[in-house]
């Protein structure tokens, strides 16, 4: 597949039942990350929402996050930061526990990865049960960020996922209810 011949972007998510565990219907963004017009558009279209609103970091979740943050950056002409899981960032982090929908997990950001009051987008692949997400606003709110906007490719309507983001502006470019 490809998005040249005709598909839209939610053609190109393959879907893994039974990951990472039974009754889990897992979408794979990585099909659409390989298709080189697929991703441009992931990107021309979060460039197109966040161009001219001042963003001077775009801080990615481990590890899809990181594909989309990391080019978005660089068309925003911004930093991009990382939120990891543990024992993967060597300078001093602050972290967060959370719940997943299928399990517990816990994340990490370097307390210098941002500066108080800077401008941020949060970014990652997929909103399920806003978790993950969650966590990581409470990092950037402890680190004093200004957050913009949140953002994802992904978001899974009927897990009510948005409702732990409340207060900020969440961007989904495709909506699986």
């Amino acid at each position: 597949m490809s998005l040249e011949a005709g598909n839209d972007l939610e053609s190109l998510i393959r879907i893994i039942p039974d990951f990472p565990k039974k009754g889990i219907q897992f979408l794979d963004l990585t099909t659409l990350f390989k298709d080189p017009a697929g991703l441009r558009k992931v990107i021309d279209l979060f460039y197109d929402k966040y161009k001219g609103k001042e963003i001077s970091q775009v801080v990615g979740i481990e590890a899809r996050g990181f594909v989309v943050a990391s080019a978005l950056a660089y068309r925003l002409g911004c930093g991009v930061s990382l939120i990891r899981k543990p024992g993967k960032l060597p300078a001093e982090t602050i972290s967060k526990s959370y719940a997943l929908e299928y399990g517990t997990n816990e994340i990490h950001i370097h307390k210098d990865a941002v500066d108080k009051g800077e401008k941020v987008l949060l970014i990652d692949d997929l909103l399920a049960t806003g978790g993950t997400m969650a966590a990581a606003v409470e990092l950037l709110e402890r680190l004093e960020a200004e957050i913009v906007g949140i953002a994802f490719i992904v978001e899974l309507g009927f897990l009510n996922g948005s409702e732990k983001l409340g207060k900020y502006p969440i961007h989904t470019l495709i909506h699986k209810d």
